[in-house]
């Protein structure tokens, strides 16, 4: 298993991430990153579907039913790309796991309110975007208006440059827009504790008590609405 991926069969699964719905996508390596039992897979894919500015123009307070949805479906979406890929890399005789879109796991050595393995790391790894104020993965061209989802695999990949810091600079839009009060104000680097950023229990009962009628208060979206380099991806 493992190996260098040729030119014809990586110029083949670039085709068809974007055929597929992929809005973009970047090669990384985990191997340093990843848990002891998925070790032996090296490297990431790192998937991006762009979300409807539309939809997420209309949140204001809260989270529309409109949004709730269009974040399942893209969710579902990103699920069938990196399944379609991984199966893809797998018939070529290599190992490959897709990561769930949107799973929260705790237990077996996983803290709360995270997953088997953070699609953020994978995307700021393959140079796709750095880690926001508002915890997000934030990209130059769309911000943080973005769902991910994430391969691992032991098929060796040409990797992009990591971004190892935050360039939000000065700006604190998500953070005073935060109803919750979640969101520390942190300058992201690579390696901190995401707890310096943000506190995920005041953001996931705030949504739970608040939102309980939209999604069973699973999501929110303001900060995502606000995020300059969001609202520049229009222009």
């Amino acid at each position: 298993m493992g190996g260098q991926l040729d030119d014809k069969k990586l110029d083949l699964l670039k085709s068809k991430l974007a055929e597929w719905g992929a809005t973009k996508y970047g090669f990384g390596y985990v191997g340093d990153v990843l848990p002891e039992k998925y070790r032996h897979l090296k490297y990431a894919i790192s998937i991006v579907v762009r979300l409807s500015d539309q939809i997420i123009d209309e949140i204001e307070d809260g989270p529309t039913y409109t949004y709730f949805h269009h974040y399942r479906s893209v969710n579902t979406l990103i699920d069938n790309i990196t399944l379609r890929a991984s199966m893809l890399l797998q018939e070529w005789g290599y190992l490959a796991m897709a990561v769930p879109a949107s799973q929260t796991v705790y237990g077996d050595g996983i803290g709360p309110y995270s997953g088997i393995f953070q699609h953020k790391t994978a995307a700021t790894r393959s140079g796709i975007g750095w880690i926001g104020k508002n915890c997000l993965l934030v990209t130059p061209e769309y911000g943080p208006r973005v769902r991910l989802g994430t391969i691992l695999t032991d098929a060796e990949l040409p990797v992009g440059q990591p971004i190892e810091e935050s360039r939000c600079g000065s700006c604190n839009k998500c953070v005073e827009s935060c109803p919750a009060g979640a969101l520390y104000g942190g300058h992201w680097v690579a390696g901190m504790p995401r707890d310096m950023l943000v506190d995920p229990m005041a953001c996931s009962e705030y949504m739970n008590k608040h939102f309980k009628h939209i999604g069973r208060g699973s999501v929110c979206g303001i900060c995502i609405k606000v995020c300059s380099y969001g609202l520049h991806s229009k222009v």
